[in-house]
């Protein structure tokens, strides 16, 4: 009933005669009236409350190092598959066989391969110990005929001084003889002239003319005997240059051998370097036909699964996943929210499927979220138009659950600067971004030194 007249009809009617005015309350508006006053006290106080910023990103479960990550393994070389040795789950140690291929090139089907080519080897070296032993020989015979080039030489020389020293005696011989013709000649004419005076005979000119013919003689035989000493010279200066050229082409000749030998040798060597080179890689690739693990871990997929499936290199052939791994969560940040973000910043994660209860502004009052802290911020952006962010356990929380894998969902809470509550709800009705803030080392580090006067 309106309350619209001045009569007051509770006053002039008594209802306590009523059953329905016992049922009637008249302190309910009073309490009702202190609940309102105590609701707006409350939500004054809750305005002031200190409220955490925050940055929510999505990301999944990662490891903190790259070597600790799911992979897959690759053959350098095509092949066949012949045999697996694992089942997909497995737990294989590091080194341990997965699977064994077979060659599909023909130039390698020869299961003799390493041996032939090991005995081509053997006979290349022994060529190149023969062409050592050519060499040898060789340099001897350079050796032998310059000691006998030398030897030679000397006595060729000797017979050229026993000529010069020849001819000079028979020039004084010749020129002895002429001196002779010469007092022979003057005897003869002064006889001739001592016998036209009557003092001379006959007989002691004939004697005079015999002797002076004599010496005309022994000058003749004497010019022989020069002429052919100097014959015998210019012979022995000719023996001595063919000594010199006969020699020299003969050394010159098994040096030109010796160089031969040398080049043969140097080629035979190079054909055993690249013999060996081939053993080598032949080696190799004979070890590469078993596929192994590269660390302990277990077997994931094998994305390669038939026999005699046939593929090239470089293929993915089975996928795993190493038994020791340290966890970290990989999460994308918008790039107006990097700014925020600082190396060993505090990060809260919901992993998925995890029961947790969460109030992102008071971190200290969600259940079942862990500690996390920034250890890797990416520089430059991902493909999905984000910034990746790693972050790894923060030891000064609780332990991550042993029970999370590599690859699920994670929902992260980036810890910013606490702000009351009214100001958070201005921020977000005004879509304003988060305060950007440094953390106290960082801004100890970005002040400036004063500079010394």
């Amino acid at each position: 009933m309106l309350n619209i007249t001045n009569n007051k009809l509770n006053k002039k009617v008594p209802l306590h005669h009523f059953v329905s005015a016992q049922y009637i309350n008249r302190k309910h508006g009073v309490y009702f009236n202190r609940f309102l006053i105590f609701f707006f006290v409350a939500c004054t106080i809750f305005l002031f409350l200190p409220w955490t910023q925050n940055i929510n990103a999505k990301g999944n479960v990662t490891t903190l190092q790259p070597n600790q990550r799911p992979q897959t393994l690759q053959s350098q070389i095509p092949g066949r598959i012949e045999h697996w040795y694992v089942r997909e789950g497995d737990f294989v140690k590091k080194g341990d066989t997965i699977l064994r291929i077979s060659e599909v090139k023909s130039e390698y089907f020869d299961d003799q391969l390493l041996q032939r080519t090991d005995d081509q080897i053997k006979a290349k070296n022994n060529s190149v110990s023969a062409y050592n032993d050519k060499l040898a020989a060789l340099r001897l015979q350079i050796q032998a005929l310059q000691r006998e080039q030398q030897l030679k030489f000397e006595q060729t020389q000797n017979k050229l001084l026993q000529a010069k020293l020849k001819v000079k005696s028979d020039s004084i011989a010749f020129e002895a003889e002429k001196t002779n013709f010469k007092v022979a000649q003057s005897q003869y004419d002064r006889e001739v002239a001592l016998q036209n005076d009557g003092l001379k005979s006959v007989k002691d000119v004939e004697a005079k003319r015999v002797k002076l013919q004599e010496t005309q003689a022994k000058i003749i035989s004497q010019e022989n005997k020069y002429i052919a000493s100097k014959s015998e010279l210019l012979n022995a200066k000719i023996q001595l240059n063919s000594v010199r050229a006969n020699y020299a082409e003969k050394i010159s000749k098994a040096k030109s051998d010796l160089s031969s030998a040398q080049s043969s040798m140097l080629d035979a060597q190079v054909q055993v370097t690249k013999l060996e080179n081939t053993y080598s890689n032949y080696k190799k690739r004979s070890s590469l036909l078993y596929v192994t693990a590269p660390q302990d871990g277990f077997i994931n997929k094998a994305i390669k699964s038939g026999i005699g499936e046939i593929f090239k290199e470089g293929e993915q052939l089975v996928g795993i996943m190493p038994a020791n791994y340290n966890l970290a969560v990989e999460t994308y940040v918008r790039p107006i929210d990097l700014p925020l973000i600082h190396m060993g910043e505090k990060f809260r994660v919901q992993f998925d499927g995890w029961p947790a209860i969460v109030f992102s502004g008071w971190p200290n009052v969600s259940y079942g979220t862990y500690g996390a802290k920034v250890v890797a911020i990416e520089n430059f952006i991902s493909d999905n138009g984000m910034f990746r962010v790693l972050l790894a356990p923060d030891e000064e929380d609780h332990e991550w659950p042993a029970a999370i894998r590599v690859g699920s969902g994670a929902k992260t809470i980036g810890l910013l600067d606490d702000v009351p509550i009214w100001f958070e709800i201005w921020r977000q009705l005004n879509g304003f971004p988060p305060n950007y803030y440094q953390p106290e080392g960082k801004a100890k580090e970005v002040k400036t030194p004063k500079k010394k006067k």
